[in-house]
């Protein structure tokens, strides 16, 4: 069999999958804001690089359609499974190995869910380990040239998620602290480092212009937002993301890489990386595109025990598939949302496990289903309902309307499913497109149709203040549903005084 037929097969059977499987319940909430902002195309944005915005946005071209969004994620996780292959084959493993190797990877929960829907994530599904397959065999005598490709690799990466600054130095600490350190004396080294700065350089650019606004959101989310846990919580965190069935595979793989020497550096940036996370209070899926690295290793590990036993082969593979399958709901949208609820309740409380052990943000009130899925729904409904309430307004006071959104969800649903309607937000990049648009005269917002009640309780900004109807989506966020909408007419203050005070970098 040709060394690239089982990568390749894996990731046919990757894709398909993912692409039956992904294009379910609706639109997730950041697909609307990367379609958006990828409409817009920039160097970058408040909250993000520019890749995943343009590849979402690119999707639409033809028009609406969750398939060919969807399938973009899905290309990367079959790209993913290729690339975990062709490490598991550059450890030494065979055919068994490459098998159990793509099997742990597809069915890792939190990589299926990269591959499921569109985010700053997926391209490091594929980005991350093919930088350290290149790394690896670097240090097994290549061409020094190919550290123009794992800086290429790693310089993309950067221009879609910035957390790959951490896996590019947790894998430089590896290599130092170790006999491979060998591969960084070479003038091709440092080529690579210049060429992912190259490459990175645009969007550190706008982010430098634009005041750093991903540090503000960071330390906003730190203060507020997000939820900090333990180590030991975080860890527990790892088992459960990474399925805690198959999670046995990739512990088995760290311990290996410890165990031999020419991977050791493997396990150092492993740990390191998680280090920085829990040091830094990084969500639990930050670190998450280093996983096909232990899993590989782990495959090759088991291969090598059960080197002669055809019939415990079987077995591992079927184990592999089963445990796979009982956390499939979790990362595919495959069950209708009254059987989701019954399978969630069902898994956890087998597992004796609660909803909130895998949150990573505050909420007042936990959504009915996982937040995930809840993030699909409702969206469309909620443009359509502030759609009819923007149209029954008389044209002369409809010519002076716009739409306040809380949050990036709802703006973008708006501007995604009625484009005609103008709307505008404080939250993020709508922030700074507010600004412009204020100062171009472009948004006037002497009238509002405020989502959420904000202008209730500023009513001395307005003459007057109604509620004009109440959007209701129960498999929604619980922040999403039974929301109030009203209509503030006749603002008494000029929107450009108030709108630096309307940021909200979050």
């Amino acid at each position: 069999m040709s060394k690239h037929r089982l990568p390749l097969i894996a990731a046919i059977v990757a894709f398909l999958i993912h692409l039956v499987g992904n294009p379910h319940y609706g639109f997730f909430r950041d697909e609307l804001y990367f379609i958006i902002c990828g409409r817009h195309p920039a160097w970058g944005y408040v909250d993000q690089p520019p890749v995943v915005p343009l590849l979402a946005a690119g999707s639409q071209l033809f028009g609406h359609s969750l398939l060919l969004l969807r399938a973009v994620p899905a290309l990367f996780s079959g790209a993913s499974m290729y690339v975990t292959c062709l490490l598991v084959a550059e450890m030494g493993g065979g055919a068994f190995a490459q098998m159990l190797g793509a099997l742990v990877a597809f069915f890792c929960p939190v990589l299926m869910n990269f591959g499921m829907k569109a985010s700053t994530d997926m391209p490091g599904l594929v980005l991350w380990p093919l930088a350290a397959l290149w790394i690896l065999r670097l240090t097994r005598g290549a061409d020094p040239r190919l550290w123009l490709a794992a800086g290429a690799a790693l310089g993309i990466a950067f221009e879609s998620k910035y957390s790959v600054l951490f896996f590019a130095a947790a894998m430089l600490i590896g290599l130092l602290l170790t006999p491979q350190r060998r591969i960084l004396r070479t003038p091709w080294f440092a080529a690579g480092a210049a060429l992912a700065i190259a490459i990175a350089a645009p969007n550190v650019i706008w982010q430098a212009v634009h005041g750093f606004p991903m540090y503000t959101l960071l330390e906003n989310g730190a203060h507020g937002k997000n939820l900090a846990v333990g180590p030991l919580v975080y860890l527990l965190q790892e088992i459960l993301i990474t399925n805690l069935f198959l999670a046995p595979v990739w512990i088995v793989g760290l311990v290996y890489l410890f165990r031999t020497q020419t991977l050791r550096f493997f396990g150092y940036a492993y740990v390191m990386l998680i280090a920085m996370m829990i040091a830094l209070h990084g969500k639990h899926y930050y670190p998450a595109d280093i996983y096909p690295i232990p899993i590989a290793a782990g495959a090759v590990a088991i291969a090598g025990w059960i080197e002669r036993l055809v019939a415990i082969r079987t077995v591992v593979l079927a184990y592999a598939v089963i445990g796979g399958l009982a956390f499939l709901p979790f990362a595919l949208p495959i069950l209708p949302e009254t059987q989701m609820l019954a399978y969630q309740s069902a898994l956890l409380s087998a597992l004796h496990l609660q909803r909130h052990t895998l949150a990573t943000e505050r909420h007042r009130q936990q959504p009915q289903l996982p937040p995930d899925w809840a993030d699909m729904h409702g969206w469309p409904q909620l443009a359509y309902d502030v759609r009819r309430i923007y149209d029954a307004l008389p044209p002369a006071t409809r010519a002076q309307t716009v739409v306040m959104a809380q949050n990036y969800g709802q703006a973008s649903a708006i501007a995604f499913f009625t484009p005609s309607v103008p709307v505008a937000s404080g939250h993020n990049q709508y922030w700074l497109w507010g600004a412009r648009a204020i100062r171009q005269h472009r948004l006037t917002g002497e009238n509002v149709i405020d989502l959420g009640g904000d202008c209730g309780r500023s009513r001395h900004l307005f003459e007057s203040v109604e509620r004009v109807g109440t959007f209701s989506a129960p498999y929604a966020m619980p922040s999403e549903n039974n929301l109030p909408i009203m209509l503030c007419r006749h603002l008494r203050v000029p929107i450009a005084q108030l709108w630096p005070h309307l940021q909200e970098y979050i």
